[in-house]
């Protein structure tokens, strides 16, 4: 049963903090060169700039780490942020198109302005929101039900990812670096990328921290939130713009992560119920430890050969999302 008490959600919130501490220190200690965690921050502690030890640690897994944890946590809001927004447990980023839009308009800045790296987290952000305004147009207006919304939001993330595989061809220098980029994984990530993309993080985690009470209004109903003073359309609308903030800033240092914000908020409302005041802390807590975990299983599972972690996350994934599908009276439609 989902923790019912403040006292309890606390209680929860203080457990995965531990827990991100935990697997943040796991990612920082394990790799292809075997250096206890001591070591390293011995070498940190001396600051010598010819020991491999540290330059291990500050060039490669103190960005790999940053990395990882931001991309668990931005993800898993937006996950969340969707969910509620279309009202329907089976979306996510990856799921309805937002990861491919976002994929999608970071390549095509990397094809047609490969001097301009910054551009990068704004192009993914709008494609992100571009993805994300498209889909929740067709929930909208069409009267789409949910499971055939979620196979539109399918149909929409073939064509883009269709899109990003024309650009490789188009553009084959960029053929090697966008096969990782597809996969999704943090390796040869650097502090300068996730610092370029840190604006849009936080500027969508900010947003969605401001609608969480308002989203818990959102779930009463249109109509009984309308008639709470709740202005339903800019929630709504600001909800997926905070979603495509922390997407597409997630997309543009990691790769197209599969099923992070589908898994964990059906994870978070089993520790804390569906109250997004709490529900979005702790996704973004859990997707973080969730993703840290997974890029190291994708780091040792074939040591010293490395999978890309979106392999990992498609494997964990893809069962569940089938689950969801069929949960329904054990129909795969509704």
């Amino acid at each position: 049963m989902p923790a019912r008490s403040n006292r309890e959600r606390t209680a929860v919130l203080a457990l995965l903090c531990a827990a991100l501490l935990a697997a943040a220190a796991l990612s920082l200690r394990c790799g292809s060169q075997n250096i206890p965690l001591w070591e390293l921050l011995s070498s940190l502690r001396r600051g010598d700039p010819g020991d491999p030890a540290l330059r291990i640690l500050l060039h490669v897994r103190i960005p790999r780490t940053l990395a990882g944890g931001l991309a668990g946590c931005a993800l898993a809001m937006a996950g969340t942020l969707i969910q509620a927004v279309l009202n329907n447990a089976m979306a996510s980023p990856n799921v309805i198109g937002v990861n491919a839009g976002a994929g999608f308009a970071a390549l095509l800045a990397v094809s047609l302005a490969p001097w301009a790296a910054r551009l990068i987290p704004l192009a993914s952000f709008l494609g992100a929101l571009g993805a994300a305004l498209f889909i929740y147009a067709l929930a909208a207006k069409a009267g789409l039900s949910r499971t055939t919304l979620i196979l539109a939001g399918v149909a929409v993330s073939s064509m883009l990812t269709a899109g990003s595989n024309a650009l490789t061809l188009l553009y084959p220098d960029m053929a090697l670096g966008a096969a990782s980029f597809m996969l999704g994984g943090f390796n040869g990530v650097t502090l300068a990328a996730v610092r370029s993309a840190g604006w849009y993080l936080a500027a969508g985690t900010a947003l969605a921290a401001m609608l969480a009470a308002d989203l818990d209004v959102l779930r009463l109903g249109e109509e009984s939130a309308a008639g709470l003073g709740l202005h339903v359309g800019r929630t709504r609308f600001l909800a997926v713009l905070a979603a495509a903030l922390l997407a597409g800033a997630a997309v543009s240092f990691s790769g197209l992560l599969g099923f992070v914000g589908l898994l964990v908020p059906h994870m978070a409302r089993r520790l804390v119920g569906g109250d997004n005041r709490w529900l979005l802390p702790v996704s973004a807590l859990l997707g973080g430890s969730f993703v840290l975990l997974c890029d190291v299983t994708a780091r040792l599972l074939f040591a010293p050969f490395e999978l890309p972690v979106g392999i990992v996350m498609s494997l964990l994934g893809g069962p569940f999302f089938l689950h969801l599908l069929r949960r329904k009276k054990g129909r795969v439609y509704d």
